[in-house]
């Protein structure tokens, strides 16, 4: 299956779209204004320790303390076994501690933290507390796994720190494998010495920005070619790909064609579609995304579809169909947390297999830990995706100011009444001359027609005149009364 990634550099962001067979199955955006923080190392302060949450905050230099729990914390175990130690015995207010990024800042809470450090590289991920080597469990074929195995047995005889090969070292080479483990060795030493110098706070290891890490991460081997529409990071990407990837480097292009690269691919189109809360099936049916604190709802509905043969068939074809399409909006919308898919109820044992086989293949695609559990008595499929950054629509859009994120508004009518409640309030309070409503068109059209005789009504009541006044930039529920 041929690939592209497509790397778009503005001074602003970096957005990196991955296509495959000329269909958009990953979006990435990082902005200069929020870089992403998972990966990052710090020289952390301890600000507080929670002994009843076995947790403690630490200041990162972040606007919000940083939440590191106990299971996190490398000296709360020993030889893979928890030791019995409270986390008050571990850390103490106001020491400094090496600590890790492990989830970004999202919504209210602050970033997640480790101090088990890991180090990724291309092909390996180092762990230099650790003393295993593990293998990515998406290397399936059990030979090649203990040939890469015995490789990093040989090759790290007489290393410190252990090791996780990563999907992209199936069939690597040992060379290919050595570079990385010195690469990564380099990185480390540098962390332990600027550990001892940085200040309280001080950030000590950056990883890589989006352009480094599509090359390290999304690249493989049926990947291509990797068009970049900057020349300056076409040259930096190149550079990089020279020392560490140099099988990859042939691949890099330079795009300079007139229309913008993602115009030209048809990504800013299923940027937007990625943005809209009904997402159509081709089949006639829909899907409806909704995102909340804490969980994603996936509903199935079969529109228009009409089946060939029988209504059972018209509900397997569209759920069949809902399946892999949902696994691909995991991946463009980025969601994660607990996810729940509610697919159009099938009483056929076998179809319900089907589409749970058909969602799992789909969803092997994501390099995103997951799990997902299989139909429940009320016909919900269960899945949790791992969360480390901001959803696409948290990154690109923010909560409504009309609506405060209901998704919906209240009523021109239902404003009328609010206002004519003010007005009585205002009445009893103050004794002015005249009152003026200022509101939307909406609002005054309808106390000029439907609600004219209310309003006269409570003119009549309360002795006072009421004037109206439109204003063209108030929102249906935005409105104002002034004592004049």
């Amino acid at each position: 299956m041929s690939k592209e990634i497509l790397v778009n550099i503005t001074p602003q962001e970096t957005r990196v779209a991955v296509i495959e067979q000329g269909v958009v199955q990953e979006l990435h955006i990082e902005r200069a204004s929020s870089l992403g923080k998972v990966g990052n190392i710090y020289n952390g302060r301890v600000r507080r320790v929670l002994p009843g949450m076995q947790s403690a905050f630490i200041d990162i230099g972040l606007d919000r303390a940083a939440f590191l729990h106990i299971a996190d914390i490398w000296g709360a175990r020993q030889d893979g076994e928890a030791i019995d130690k409270p986390i008050e015995k571990l850390l103490h207010e106001g020491e400094d501690i090496l600590v890790q990024v492990i989830k970004d800042p999202i919504s209210s809470k602050g970033a997640r933290l480790s101090t088990k450090i890991s180090i990724a590289g291309r092909m390996l991920v180092y762990l230099p507390q650790e003393s295993n080597i593990g293998i990515s469990q998406r290397i399936e074929d059990e030979t090649e796994r203990e040939l890469l195995r015995e490789k990093m047995r040989i090759l790290t005889a007489d290393e410190k720190g252990g090791y996780i090969v990563r999907t992209m070292a199936e069939n690597a080479d040992e060379h290919d494998l050595q570079t990385d483990i010195k690469y990564l060795g380099r990185q480390w030493l540098n962390i332990q010495d600027q550990f001892l110098t940085a200040s309280s706070s001080a950030l000590i290891y950056q990883g890589l920005n989006l352009s480094y890490r599509a090359l390290r991460d999304f690249v493989t081997d049926d990947t291509v070619r990797i068009l970049v529409d900057s020349r300056e990071t076409f040259q930096r990407m190149a550079a990089f790909a020279d020392e560490y990837m140099a099988n990859v480097k042939g691949r890099l292009e330079h795009y300079s064609g007139e229309r913008p690269l993602f115009d030209l691919k048809g990504v800013e189109g299923e940027i937007e579609r990625s943005l809209a809360r009904r997402v159509n099936l081709k089949s006639g049916g829909y899907l409806i995304f909704d995102q909340t604190e804490a969980l994603t709802t996936v509903d199935v509905n079969t529109g228009g579809f009409v089946g060939i043969r029988n209504f059972d068939d018209t509900i397997f074809k569209n759920n069949l169909e809902a399946a892999q399409i949902i696994a691909r909006q995991l991946r463009l919308r980025n969601l994660g947390g607990i996810i729940i898919i509610d697919f159009i109820d099938m009483e056929n044992e076998e179809h319900r297999n089907s589409v749970l086989t058909e969602f799992k293949k789909t969803l092997l695609k994501d390099r995103t830990k997951m799990t997902v559990n299989g139909f429940t008595a009320l016909g919900l499929v269960e899945m949790t995706r791992k969360r480390t950054r901001e959803s696409l629509a948290h990154t690109l859009c923010e909560p409504c100011p009309v609506c405060q994120s209901r998704g919906e508004v209240r009523t021109a009518q239902t404003i009328c009444y609010e206002i004519l409640r003010e007005l009585l309030r205002e009445s009893r309070q103050f004794d002015a001359r005249e009152f003026r409503i200022l509101a939307s068109q909406q609002v005054v059209d309808l106390f000029l027609d439907e609600e004219s005789e209310r309003l006269t009504q409570l003119e009549d009541f309360i002795a006072k005149p009421i004037s109206l006044q439109v204003e063209t930039t108030y929102a249906q529920e935005h409105y104002d009364v002034i004592l004049m």
